[in-house]
Order: structure tokens, then C-alpha cells, then sequence
């Protein structure tokens, strides 16, 4: 136990979180087992630290981080270990990568009915289906999700600003007063530009090659988050490589299931199941009509995040295709996104019209009462037409 202490310790002294997220004050603290996922490389270790240096700082044994890449735990179980520190007055374990312990659902169970007293918070894949997969937490466990920096984390943290989250009804009906704002205080569009090539991921904070460490980081993605927790054999990693690669190189648009089925080799079936397990892994985003959803065919398949798409050659990336994706990412979680019937226009919360246009393209084309221009190339707006960038300071 001493020697997991003083990592703890060590860890949480030289934790570094140059930007607070917001879903530290989403999360109600108060439940006892408290799941955060999030897609590898998006920080979940760093906010693990971070809640444990904000509420008890790195010397107090109340709190103690664990990670399950430790060898310790191939030979004990989390339930054994969480009674031996709760009996020492432990109060809250934090466990970083819960999946990588078989058993994990069962052993938390047990820990949650062992120990009263003691508060779990634990991170996992975005893959991990923690209620639908695991019954036995159905009834106790609040699940979260971290994502990576929205464009409003990222100004803040490159200007020292503390720009507010906007709600979606703020940025329609208040755009050209609050651009302006933000705009007398920071350079927006040279911003903006850095953030949709390499902004999304915690990781660009390093000193080191971005476009190498996220590559390294997509392959984890598969090779562990998708093959090792939905227990994929090894053979298959290649297929489901190459159909992300396709999947990629083909731009936002509806996927030809049967061409992708021949490409890979495997049946129509396996391709629908391969791009929900990307999906979960936050490589793409499925898009949908109103009133569809999985496992009908897609509408339109688009990487997650526009960082994906300047990493991964030799792609070139559509600029009209690098705004769609953007407003789709910055809008999904607490949105519901679906495709329109027109190119370049999405349905969000099944009510409001979005066309992502070319700021000087839309000058030319006729306002439409029930759509709101999202229009790049611009940092200011007007007269319908909201600056893309401002999506982005949803969250």
C-alpha cells in the first residue's frame, strides 16, 4: 500500500492541468461509484489527478490513485484492495483503466456493497458499454463522458481568458455581440485554424511530433480499445484498419456497405458492426436522418474530430469537409445531430436548421426563415449567419 501512496503522491505534485474542464462541475460528486469515459489520449488520467490535487491535495491518504497497468493487480483483486484501504481511512479510490482487470463489473459491485464509505471513480474506454454491458452496475454506477478540448478550452488556455460556455440559443440569437467580444481579445482566427489541425487532443501541450503521437494513439485505439475489450481475435485487426482507412479517404458521405463488405472481405454485417465499434472508439461519427438509427445503413459516415483527418495520408483535407466535421463534433454532446436533406445542412434536437457555407458563398445565397448560416472564413457574422467558431464554445 506505501509504495502506491507515493506514487500518488509523486503523481499528484507534478500534475500539471493547464485547463480546469467543465465536466469536473458536471459530475455530482456525491454518488459513491462514478464512471468517466472518454477515447484514449483525451486526458482521463490527468482528471483523475486533477480532482484528487483540487479536493485533497497530494499527501492525504483519504485519496489514493490507482492503475490497473500495474502488475500488483494481476495477483490481487480490486475488491481486496479497496477493503484494505478503506479500513485504513480511505475515502476515495480513483482507478485509472478499470478494464484492464478481468472481472472489473463484479469487483466493483463488491466493493460498492463491502465498503459503505467509500467513493469509486474509475475511467474506461469509450468503447466500454458500462450499463448495457454490465447489469450487475446497472443500479449504482453514474457514467460520464470526457471529451477532448472544445475550441473554447483551447482559446482559454492559449489566451489566459476564461471565456464562459455558451448555450446553442445564446450563440443564434446574441452571435454579433459576443463575437465581438471575444474577438477584441483574442486573435480567432489564427485560433481557430490551429485547433481544427491539432487542437482536439490534450496531447499537442507536449513537446513532441502531434501528427506521429495521435497516429500512435489511433492504432491503440483499435488495437486495444476496440479488439481487447470487445475481445476481437487479433486476425481481424487488419480489416477493421483498413476499413477505417477507407472510411477516411472517402470523405463524409453515405458508406457503400457492399463495396466496403468486398474491400475487407467479410459480410455486410460484420462492415455495420465494425463502424459502430469505430464509432464508440470516437473515430467516426455516424450520421442519421431524423428518426434512424443504428443498425439501419448511415447516412453519412465522418471522421469524429477534424485533428483526425490532417493526420491520416495521403488525405487531403476538404476544407468544406473540415468545417462539417467540426460543427458535428462540437455540437454532439448535448445535441442531438442528424443529417438534413441538403448537402452541408444538419438537424440539431430534431428543430433547428444548420448550414455549414463559405462566409462569402453565403452572402449570395437567399435567407431562409427556418436556417441558420454556420459560416467559416469569417469571424464575424450577421444577418442569419453565425460564425462556425462559436459552435465550438458549447462546452
Amino acid at each position: 500500500m506505501e509504495s502506491f501512496f507515493k506514487t500518488h503522491t509523486y503523481l499528484v505534485e507534478h500534475m500539471t492541468a493547464s485547463v480546469r474542464r467543465t465536466l469536473m462541475d458536471e459530475i455530482d460528486w456525491n454518488d459513491r461509484l462514478i464512471g468517466i469515459k472518454g477515447s484514449r489520449g483525451i486526458g482521463k488520467t490527468t482528471f483523475l489527478l486533477q480532482y484528487a490535487k483540487e479536493n485533497f491535495g497530494p499527501r492525504d491518504r483519504r485519496c489514493l490513485y490507482v492503475n490497473m497497468n500495474n502488475f500488483y493487480f494481476q495477483g490481487r483483486g480490486i475488491a481486496d484492495f479497496a477493503s484494505d484501504f478503506a479500513a485504513q481511512g480511505g475515502k476515495v479510490l480513483l482507478i485509472d483503466q478499470i478494464f484492464k482487470k478481468p472481472d472489473w463489473s463484479n469487483e466493483l459491485r463488491t466493493c460498492y456493497n463491502q465498503c459503505p464509505n467509500l467513493k469509486i471513480v474509475f475511467t474506461g474506454s469509450s468503447v466500454m458499454r458500462l450499463k448495457e454491458e454490465n447489469p450487475e452496475l446497472n443500479d449504482i454506477v453514474k457514467s460520464y463522458n470526457l471529451r477532448g478540448f472544445s475550441f473554447r478550452e483551447y482559446v482559454n488556455l492559449q489566451t489566459g481568458n476564461n471565456f464562459p460556455v455558451l448555450s446553442l440559443n445564446d450563440i443564434i440569437r446574441r452571435h454579433a455581440e459576443i463575437a465581438a467580444e471575444i474577438t477584441s481579445k483574442a486573435d480567432i482566427a489564427t485560433m481557430f485554424g490551429e485547433y481544427l489541425h491539432h487542437g482536439f487532443y490534450p496531447f499537442f501541450l507536449e513537446h513532441r511530433n502531434f501528427e506521429e503521437n495521435l497516429l500512435k494513439t489511433m492504432n491503440m485505439m483499435t488495437e486495444v480499445d476496440i479488439l481487447f475489450i470487445k475481445q476481437i481475435e487479433l486476425k481481424y485487426l487488419t480489416k477493421i484498419k483498413k476499413l477505417f482507412y477507407l472510411l477516411a479517404v472517402e470523405g463524409p458521405k453515405a458508406p457503400n456497405i457492399s463495396n466496403l463488405a468486398q474491400e475487407i472481405e467479410t459480410s455486410r454485417a460484420t462492415v455495420m458492426n465494425y463502424i459502430k465499434y469505430l464509432s464508440d472508439a470516437r473515430l467516426i461519427n455516424i450520421m442519421y436522418h431524423p428518426g434512424d438509427d443504428f443498425p439501419k445503413k448511415p447516412s453519412k459516415v465522418m471522421m469524429h474530430n477534424p485533428n483526425l483527418m490532417y493526420t491520416i495520408y495521403p488525405y487531403i483535407a476538404d476544407t468544406q469537409e473540415v468545417m462539417e466535421t467540426f460543427l458535428v463534433n462540437a455540437l454532439w454532446k448535448d445535441h442531438v445531430v442528424n443529417q438534413g436533406k441538403q448537402d452541408a445542412c444538419y438537424i440539431i434536437d430534431n428543430m433547428r436548421k444548420l448550414k455549414v457555407v463559405d462566409y462569402a458563398k453565403s452572402l449570395k445565397l437567399r435567407n431562409n426563415a427556418d436556417t441558420t448560416y454556420a459560416v467559416y472564413n469569417t469571424t464575424e457574422g450577421g444577418n442569419g449567419r453565425v460564425p462556425l467558431w462559436m459552435f465550438g464554445m458549447t462546452y
